[in-house]
């Protein structure tokens, strides 16, 4: 009799603590994957309308205007005070643009969207820029769409890249690369050719 009150016992037990595991362990799955969902979860890239990737070259010259009419470039942040400048580009200074993208080098001929950011002279040893720049576009099926630029231009180099690292509208999810030639540099402005690679899905 007291065996069987005792087994009763220890099988009462036993029910408890493993409804206690399971609940806790529930519990903590529910915190794990339930309230995380909230933040963040899994998604099928066709419910954004995500397609075929492809692949995007698009052509055009910038037009940096640095002194005279239509400046479009102006330094925010001196490197060195006015009184001791060697040269129009020092190291520390900080550059910020909304210069013009055209299909040909001529400034006057059609423009195809703004470039709109910064640039910062990063090198103490060569004329090399920290780019942070978004082409904002503004013809036919791109209108409206931008590409965003982080990278290194070294401007004395015949040809240099730097990483597409996202854009928006016709290039959300974008990733490339920008090609880059200076046509004419001076104390003036820089006329800057553009190839520019990139993977988009629309």
């Amino acid at each position: 009799m007291v065996a069987s009150v005792l087994k009763t016992q220890s099988f009462i037990i036993f029910l408890i603590l493993f409804f206690i595991t399971i609940i806790t362990s529930f519990s903590r799955l529910t915190v794990a994957y339930g309230y995380s969902e909230l933040f963040g979860k899994y998604i099928s890239p066709s419910s954004l309308g995500l397609k075929r990737e492809k692949l995007s070259h698009l052509h055009f010259y910038l037009h940096d205007v640095l002194s005279g009419k239509n400046i479009t470039g102006i330094r925010v942040v001196d490197g060195k005070p006015s009184t001791s400048r060697s040269s129009q580009f020092i190291f520390g200074d900080v550059y910020v643009i909304d210069d013009p993208l055209t299909i040909e080098p001529d400034i006057n001929s059609k423009t195809v969207g703004k470039a709109q950011g910064t640039y910062t002279v990063a090198s103490q040893g060569e004329l090399s820029l920290l780019m942070v720049t978004n082409f904002a576009f503004t013809e036919g099926k791109y209108n409206g769409s931008t590409l965003s630029v982080l990278g290194r231009n070294e401007v004395l180099s015949t040809v240099r890249e730097m990483p597409i690292v996202g854009g928006s509208g016709i290039f959300r999810f974008a990733r490339g690369y920008a090609q880059v030639r200076t046509q004419s540099i001076n104390q003036a402005r820089a006329i800057v050719e553009y190839n520019v690679f990139v993977f988009h899905y629309r």
